[in-house]
C-alpha cells in the first residue's frame, strides 16, 4: 500500500469512498441526506492524504492542520481491517504537531477502539443528546 498527497484527480473516488462508507458504518444517520457533494463541503481548505494499492484508492484522511486535528479518516468498506486506516492514521500523525487531537461518534465504537489500539485516549465527551462524540487525543 502506498500513501500520497491527494489531488483533485482523485476527489471522484475519494467521493464515492466517502459516500459508501458513511452509508455503510453510520447506522445512527440519515443515510438518505448523504451526497457526494459532501467530501467536497467537508474536507474544504484540508490536507488530504490517500492510501491506494495496486492504482486503486482504498481510503483517504483530511487534515485540518492549524489545530493539528483529524477531521475525516475514512476506509472503502470492501478494504476495512487490511491496514489502510493505520497507515493514514501514522502518515497524518507525522504530519502534525502533538498533540493530535479527533473527533469520533461516541455511537461508532468500532472507530473508537480501532483509535484505542492505536494509542488514541478518550479526553471528554461532548454534543448534545442526540449526536454525542468523543474528543480524542495523540500525544
Amino acid at each position: 500500500m502506498n500513501i500520497r498527497v491527494a489531488n483533485e484527480l482523485d476527489y471522484p473516488a475519494l467521493r464515492k469512498i466517502y459516500l459508501e462508507s458513511r452509508r455503510k458504518s453510520f447506522h445512527w444517520a440519515d443515510i438518505e441526506a448523504m451526497t457526494l457533494d459532501d467530501f467536497d463541503k467537508h474536507t474544504e481548505g484540508e490536507h488530504i492524504f490517500l492510501v491506494e494499492e495496486n492504482n486503486q484508492i482504498l481510503g483517504f484522511a483530511s487534515l485540518y492542520l492549524p489545530d493539528n486535528f483529524i477531521h475525516n479518516l475514512f476506509v472503502h468498506p470492501d478494504f476495512s481491517g487490511k491496514g489502510a486506516g493505520g497507515l493514514l492514521l501514522q502518515a497524518s500523525i507525522e504530519k502534525m504537531e502533538k498533540p493530535i487531537r479527533l473527533k469520533c461518534v461516541s455511537k461508532n465504537h468500532a472507530a473508537t477502539k480501532f483509535y484505542e489500539s492505536k494509542g488514541w485516549k478518550k479526553v471528554v465527551e461532548e454534543g448534545t443528546p442526540h449526536e454525542k462524540y468523543w474528543v480524542m487525543e495523540y500525544n
